[in-house]
């Protein structure tokens, strides 16, 4: 017969096998603190037109709402941080976003993962989560004891930054749990909040996220983008990096070593013409795989033309 003990180290011997950079595991309990936060954030609108952040509400802050029966939350790293960057000149293309889809990459781990719990433990109810459902993976991630939450609202590892992918998987199963991480790391610096170009991040780690670029430039649906924000975007035309460029913490980032987030060569090397020459065809193309195709060619054109130095 197993112990939780032994469950929970072939837990994290399996994600390091799978190729996860850090494990975490917390108790599945109900997020009340949460719950008051999103509450208010989302009564101030800061979630912009991203109506779907209303949407199952209690399941966010409830595991046993996704999970019957759910003991614990597994939170999972997945290491992004590119060996490579773009040319200065070029349209800034978020980090994340130089390889594969994440979703598609991680959500195949998560797949394999929960089989081989499955395997070792018997039959048990399990999901896999991977930032497209309503899970407050950063908080898991937080309680688990990987990381604090920056004033920029990223998870902060203190060996190794903020460059990394959040998965999540809920189990009925008991484990032993890791300690939170109650202190923060980020003391009196405020490079991320001074940095920001459109002045989205407020004090006590609030991210308005109706000002964020990477809102405006992937999650905005709108054929225009507002008038007010224009020459504000540093030249981002998909997503942003700027508050964790200049984050003091990523200074200890390490390239990834997962082939599937290789940049694509487009993303690394397209020129501002290149990116206006491009038709829908090679876009669709190009892009198959990449979170790029999200905002669409349409997006991208939009995008393109607003951080466009010329009228």
């Amino acid at each position: 017969m197993y112990s939780s003990g032994d469950h929970t180290r072939f837990i994290k011997q399996t994600a390091s096998r799978l190729g996860f950079n850090y494990c975490g595991i917390a108790k599945a309990e109900f997020l009340d603190e949460d719950a008051r936060r999103l509450e208010d954030w989302l009564n101030k609108g800061m979630h912009g037109k991203m109506q779907y952040m209303e949407n199952y509400f209690d399941l966010r802050v409830d595991p046993c709402k996704l999970v019957p029966g759910a003991k614990s939350v597994i939170t999972l790293l997945l290491n992004y941080f590119p060996g490579e960057q773009q040319n200065a000149e070029q349209p800034k293309i978020a980090k994340y976003a130089y390889g594969n889809d994440y979703h598609e990459v991680i959500r195949n781990k998560l797949h394999v993962f929960l089989d081989e719990i499955k395997i070792k433990t018997g039959e048990i109810n399990g999901r896999g989560f991977v930032d497209s459902a309503p899970v407050l993976e950063r908080t898991w991630a937080q309680k688990s004891g990987l990381g604090w939450i920056g004033k920029n609202g990223n998870l902060i590892h203190k060996q190794q930054g903020s460059w990394f992918f959040i998965a999540t998987l809920i189990v009925d199963l008991e484990l032993e749990y890791d300690d939170p991480l109650t202190k923060d790391y980020c003391g009196s610096c405020t490079k991320c909040i001074d940095h920001c170009p459109t002045d989205a991040i407020l004090p006590n780690k609030v991210i308005d996220g109706s000002k964020c670029i990477s809102y405006f430039t992937i999650e905005l649906k709108d054929a225009l983008l507002p008038a007010s924000m224009k020459d504000r975007f540093d030249n981002w035309m998909f997503g942003c990096d700027t508050c964790q460029d200049v984050c003091p913490w990523n200074r200890f980032a390490k390239p990834h070593n997962e082939i599937n987030f290789t940049p694509i060569p487009a993303v690394l090397h397209f020129t501002t013409k290149e990116w206006n020459d491009l038709t829908e065809e090679q876009f669709k193309l190009i892009f198959k795989h990449s979170p790029i195709k999200r905002t669409k060619f349409s997006g991208i054109k939009r995008n393109l033309q607003f951080i466009s130095k010329h009228p």
